[in-house]
């Protein structure tokens, strides 16, 4: 029976709390203020409390109402912060007091994260409420950073159903310049990118429904996540860097306290370390496409410089570089860095670069990179004679099918090759055969896997008009560029684009002499588009207009020279013009005769 009258007492109380809460949200601002001053000044108000919670919420009724609330609420909490620590028994009333306030601290930080992440909130009380939220994470312990209330607002922006754009914003621009503000958050981070992608399903949920569901959200949680990856800013790695730290203490450890401050340099180890395992976390996500591409493009340029050991990335970059496509061609930049600066080694790297030369590539967004990459990965002079002719014989195959921007791209490209590979000069000029004075064959001889030698191929029999390369072949030794040409190259001079058709005379020189010839920059090429090649055309001062007839008149449709074998008369025959002279006068006469009966029969 006592069970029973209690429920009855709490159901008979419940409709005046609601009474009350409806009471509370039409209090006035005069109000609201009184009720903050007498909460301020006496502990007899602490009624005040509840009533002043009330108030927040993303989306007040009245917005200075909410705002003087949450002013009178941090003016409460922040003096009596030292004094939340619960010691002593648990029915002394000093102790119970502590614990409900503390309960009531735990409820007021809860309603500052929620109203900061909403965004139903309105941007003037974001602000505010993430200045009180930020100013109890300073003091919340003796000078020291508040972790637990900082990471709850991190997790809350990163697991947030709605835009984060304007509490991101806030946090880019006020707080992330500290470095104790930017350790916590990449500890925050590598904390939430574990259980970001889990299988747990919320129970009373059908299992399918669930699935579906917690993909959604965990696309959308990876989405916000890179958002405050991206956002902090960069480590300053130089020895002058000056941290500043938001909390007393900064990122010192209990250990520290005592002791001086700690220096620059450990400063950024402990940063550096803190930012490698945050981004580790996050790589290992399953990444959305646009996500994927975008942390490949700023991968070289943002993160590696400022990981702890870069040589870990190898195993993200090299399973993005065997995809394939545009992701290979992304992941190159990152994976270039490691293997000349941090000693990475990829045996397969150039057979997997020798793959992403298609058609295709010169459409990319990101072709301007790849393609400075492209001409620094052939620079080495310790490359194979077979590897770099590889290269030329597939990037001149592919000048067939490319727009004129990407046909410069070839030139400049074949022309580096040329110029630092002299052993491939002889693909600009291939004898059909290779024989000595006495008329008998003289090649090359070949290792037992068949890879040439000498500067020259392989002596084989090769039929006029059939190209040895196979454009298919993924494996570069295996393509027979050393038995082909460049004919492809050849064919530009007859471009329809004349900036092409022009700047192909430039391979007639001498490339292998290296004192008269200087290499090209594939940056001045590598961002051409049709646009670019037709302003560079516009601009050009012509100093002989195209005519639109021939200057002599022509003798007959074909040249001898287009059709070698073939032979055209050149000069009229005196019979034939005889008999076409004459046929033409026995038209006219039919002609005449035609017109005459006409007359008559009208």
């Amino acid at each position: 029976m006592a069970s029973l009258s209690s429920k009855k007492s709490r159901n008979e109380k419940s409709p005046k709390k609601r009474g009350e809460k409806r009471n509370n949200e039409a209090l006035t601002l005069d109000e609201v203020r009184k009720l903050g001053n007498e909460l301020l000044s006496s502990r007899a108000h602490l009624n005040n409390l509840p009533v002043l919670l009330s108030l927040l919420s993303p989306s007040p009724r009245s917005l200075d109402a909410a705002l003087e609330a949450m002013i009178s609420l941090q003016s409460f909490f922040l003096p009596l912060l030292p004094e939340m620590k619960s010691t002593g028994d648990d029915e002394d009333p000093e102790t119970v007091f502590k614990t409900w306030l503390k309960e009531r601290f735990k409820e007021f930080t809860g309603l500052l994260v929620e109203v900061a992440v909403s965004s139903e909130t309105d941007e003037a009380l974001t602000e505010v409420v993430l200045d009180a939220l930020m100013d109890f994470v300073k003091l919340g312990k003796n000078g020291s950073f508040q972790y637990e209330m900082y990471h709850n607002l991190i997790k809350s922006v990163v697991h947030s159903a709605s835009p984060i754009d304007d509490v991101l914003n806030l946090l880019q621009s006020k707080f992330f310049k500290y470095a104790d503000v930017r350790y916590f958050t990449y500890t925050s981070m590598e904390k939430i990118a574990k259980f970001i992608d889990t299988k747990a399903t919320e129970p009373g949920m059908p299992s399918s429904d669930n699935e579906e569901q917690l993909k959604v959200k965990n696309e959308a949680a990876i989405r916000n996540a890179y958002s405050v990856l991206s956002g902090v800013p960069p480590l300053d790695l130089s020895p002058e860097a000056n941290f500043e730290m938001w909390s007393e203490h900064g990122i010192s450890s209990k250990e520290d306290k005592a002791s001086t401050k700690p220096s620059t340099s450990v400063i950024t180890k402990k940063l550096k370390l803190r930012f490698t395992k945050a981004w580790l976390s996050f790589l290992k996500l399953p990444l959305p496409l646009d996500v994927y591409k975008e942390v490949l493009a700023t991968l070289h340029q943002n993160v590696i410089p400022c990981m702890s050991n870069p040589v870990i990335l190898c195993d993200f970059l090299t399973r993005s570089y065997d995809i394939g496509g545009v992701i290979s061609v992304m992941a190159l930049s990152g994976l270039f860095i490691l293997m000349t600066q941090h000693g990475l080694e990829y045996p397969k790297f150039y057979e997997k670069l020798f793959t992403l030369l298609t058609p295709s590539v010169f459409l990319a967004k990101h072709r301007a990179v790849f393609f400075q990459l492209l001409d620094s990965c052939l620079k080495s002079s310790y490359l194979p004679a077979y590897l770099a002719a590889a290269f030329a014989k597939k990037l001149s195959r592919l000048a067939l099918s490319v727009p004129p921007s990407g046909a410069l791209m070839i030139i400049a490209l074949t022309h580096n090759l040329l110029r630092r590979h002299p052993s491939i000069n002889f693909l600009v000029h291939w004898e059909e055969e290779n024989k000595t004075a006495d008329g008998s064959g003289e090649g090359n001889e070949a290792n037992d896997d068949g890879k040439e030698t000498a500067y020259k191929p392989v002596n084989h029999k090769k039929r006029s008009g059939i190209d040895p390369f196979n454009n298919e072949e993924k494996d570069p030794a295996k393509s027979n560029a050393m038995r082909s040409s460049l004919w492809e190259i050849d064919s530009l001079r007859h471009h329809h684009s004349p900036a092409v058709s022009r700047f192909v005379a430039s391979l007639e020189n001498d490339l292998t002499v290296k004192a008269k010839t200087t290499e090209m920059k594939v940056s001045d090429f590598s961002s051409g588009s049709y646009a670019t090649v037709f302003n560079d055309e516009i601009r050009r001062r012509i100093k002989q207009v195209p005519l639109a007839f021939y200057r002599t008149t022509p003798t007959s449709l074909f040249s001898e020279s287009d059709f070698p074998g073939w032979t055209f008369w050149s000069q009229p025959d005196e019979n034939k013009m005889e008999n076409v002279v004459e046929m033409k006068s026995i038209a006219e006469e039919i002609d005449q005769t035609n017109v005459k009966r006409q007359r008559v029969e009208a």
